[in-house]
């Protein structure tokens, strides 16, 4: 290495034999023009009058005034910015990418959305203390139940403080566990093990009434403020009440009270005394009881019997169903019109304020707070779906769906596609959609439609869009059971209509009370008496049994997008028939259900054009050989439903709209395996 050294006293002295090969000189004359400006470039390390060494390159750990030097120049300069600007609009593109997805994505489904609900009746599900009633120890026991169904979301009936009138819907102390099914501590134990597993816990929410044992009844007969308004008393005699409402329980909703001298009004037992929604003070109180359950970390609320909450203050008699009947034998509510007792304006004002209440407490990612609705409205569907809310205030997630109660009656594929299409028509643009066959209060599917149909319908249920809700049971096929002794006291009333034999313990195995209780001296209620046949251990060891079958289209539904997000169309329905697709733009796999109500027949679709000709066997209610169906020949047997396959370009519902419905419609891109709004 040689470099020109210049004789200065005060310059900078670079000694011969350095190994850095910065240093190296390099006289190469078809070096780059980048390597002549280095050789040509001089560096003073001392005044700018005082002579320079020049350097031929950069070299490593060179002084940051050398480095300013070289990085002026265009061969450094001109690369470095253009990298800058890539990175930049690189950036940009991504954002904009983003946002764009952001934008045109559907809306995340909630977990409400993605799950069956499952009702525990406490009383029912387990018995950890061998009391024969069941507990919240017992429930805990049992988690691990819901994660083989697939189920992330449990509704547990009422577990207050109760002198169980009516099994815990008349609540003595909203802020307490009665004892009969545990403490708080074991409340907060299940609470916390079920957000362990993800699961949710829906609470039984009772805002019409209390019990009569309610501290507020207690010192409002007495005329204590500020309680003396807190219930609805007026002026009667004991003999003569003050017109001619009648109760869900039967004969008149007032009752003559000594302490006060004046009736009370009831619209269930005379035990469960109305609280009055025109006090705002009573409004603050319950809301005050939402708080205090969401603050303990509840999942959400099934608000009961909500369109009992307001009654007409001017208590005029309500009209006769039948005109022309004695006044004086009118004792159901079935024999009234109930203008003046049900759906009062100003119930849905409050429904919507705890809305915006629960909504407070859903902001933390994951954390919604759910609510639903309980209100039979029979033939008025339209006030059924008054409970979605409206376009600017959000009321309940959704209104229980009861009308598949009715599949029953005329159990069929048009009753069942009628009664399908009488929500989904009704529903307004957006809403989700929800499917009950069965609870506490109604018989068992089992019972009421039969045996044979119990897997078909669990199908319907868990292929239809939107959420099902399973009754505890439903799973295995439990039915009703005759009880030896009555315990309903809506069953005393009147026998033919009692509720204790779809409240039965649960069949756990073929042991000791179907394993529900090791009580030997019995249960609250009678065990069926087909539990040794009949029970979850042996069917989970059968993979064609109910439950299997069930948690296999429990796993399917969460997993699948085309029956969590697609389209529903009905096909098809005759006297024996059901049958609907399930779609979703973008994606060439589509699902053909078809559900027997009937005897046994063949189904031709071969009119339904959109259909390939050949269907593939997902899943079968009934044990079947053959693997896939020509879609003009279908054979289904009495009670079997029929899950096929199918691939194909062609959508049904542009050329059905009338037939096919969608919460939010969305399509799927498969380049980038995203869904977009569409």
């Amino acid at each position: 290495m040689s470099l020109t050294k210049i004789t200065n006293v005060d310059t900078v002295e670079l000694q011969e034999g350095s190994h850095n090969a910065a240093f190296q000189e390099d006289n190469d004359t078809s070096e780059a023009s980048c390597s002549r400006e280095h050789q040509a470039t001089s560096f003073s390390f001392a005044t700018p009058e005082q002579n320079e060494y020049t350097q031929i390159k950069p070299y490593a750990g060179m002084p940051k005034e050398v480095l300013m030097l070289y990085s002026s120049k265009a061969c450094y300069r001109i690369p470095r910015e253009i990298l800058f600007w890539l990175i930049i609009a690189c950036t940009l593109a991504l954002i904009a990418i983003t946002i764009t997805i952001v934008a045109l994505s559907p809306r995340c489904m909630s977990w409400w959305q993605l799950t069956p609900v499952y009702q525990v009746y406490p009383r029912s599900f387990k018995d950890s203390n061998a009391d024969g009633v069941g507990d919240l120890k017992g429930i805990m026991e049992k988690l691990s139940h819901f994660e083989y169904l697939n189920i992330k979301a449990i509704w547990i009936s009422p577990f207050y403080k109760s002198p169980m009138k009516d099994f815990g819907y008349d609540v003595e102390d909203f802020r307490q566990i009665d004892p009969l099914f545990g403490t708080m501590e074991d409340f907060d134990n299940l609470l916390t093990g079920m957000h362990d597993k993800g699961l949710k816990l829906i609470m039984d929410y009772i805002p019409n009434h209390t019990s009569d044992k309610h501290v507020w009844f207690q010192l409002s007969r007495n005329g204590t403020e500020p309680y003396k308004d807190y219930y609805i008393w007026v002026n009667c005699t004991a003999d003569k009440p003050p017109n001619n409402w009648v109760s869900v329980f039967g004969n008149s909703t007032w009752e003559y009270d000594e302490i006060r001298q004046q009736c009370y009004f009831h619209q269930f037992l005379k035990e469960q005394p109305d609280l009055n929604y025109r006090n705002p003070r009573v409004i603050e109180e319950m809301t005050d009881i939402i708080h205090f359950w969401l603050k303990k970390g509840v999942d959400g609320f099934r608000m009961d019997a909500v369109k009992h909450m307001l009654e007409a203050t001017h208590l005029r008699n309500e009209p006769q169903v039948d005109p022309d009947q004695d006044p004086s034998t009118v004792d159901t509510e079935f024999e009234l019109y109930h203008d003046y007792t049900y759906t009062q304006p100003g119930l849905h004002e409050i429904l919507t304020e705890w809305r915006m209440e629960m909504d407070s407490y859903s902001r933390e990612p994951g954390r919604y707070r759910f609510m639903v609705t309980e209100s039979y409205d029979y033939e008025e569907i339209d006030k059924t779906m008054r409970y979605y809310g409206t376009s600017y205030a959000t009321e309940s997630n959704f209104p229980f769906n009861f009308y598949l109660l009715d599949l029953p009656d005329d159990l069929s594929g048009n009753q069942a596609k009628g009664l399908v299409d009488l929500w989904m028509s009704k529903m307004p643009k957006g809403k989700w959609p929800n499917w009950v066959v069965g609870n506490h209060d109604k018989p068992r599917i089992g019972s009421s439609a039969g045996k044979e149909y119990v897997r078909a319908i669990n199908m319907l249920l868990l292929t239809l869009p939107g959420t099902p809700t399973t009754y505890y049971g439903e799973e295995i096929g439990m039915v009703n059971v005759n009880i030896s002794v009555i315990q309903d006291p809506f069953g005393k009333v009147d026998p033919s209509n009692g509720r204790d034999p779809q409240r039965t313990p649960m069949q756990w195995n073929d042991q000791l009370n179907s394993g529900f209780s090791d009580n030997a001296t019995g249960t609250w209620l009678d065990i069926a008496p087909d539990y040794s046949t009949v029970n979850v251990e042996l069917q989970q060891a059968d993979p064609d049994s109910i439950i299997s079958q069930y948690r296999a289209l429990s796993l399917l539904k969460a997993s699948d997008i085309v029956l969590t997000r697609g389209w529903f169309c009905n096909v098809w329905s005759d006297v024996n028939v059901f049958a609907y697709l399930r779609e979703l733009d973008g994606l060439k796999k589509g699902f053909l259900v078809l559900l027997n109500f009937g005897v046994d027949t063949t189904t031709d679709l071969s009119s339904v054009g959109e259909l390939p000709d050949s269907l593939t066997v997902h899943l079968s209610t009934v044990p079947i050989s053959q693997k896939t169906f020509s879609k003009s020949r279908i054979p289904t047997s009495r009670g079997q439903g029929l899950l096929l396959e199918y691939s194909t370009n062609q959508r049904f519902y542009p050329n059905h709209e009338s037939e096919c419905y969608v919460s939010e419609k969305a399509c799927y891109l498969s380049a980038l395996d995203i869904l977009y709004k569409c």
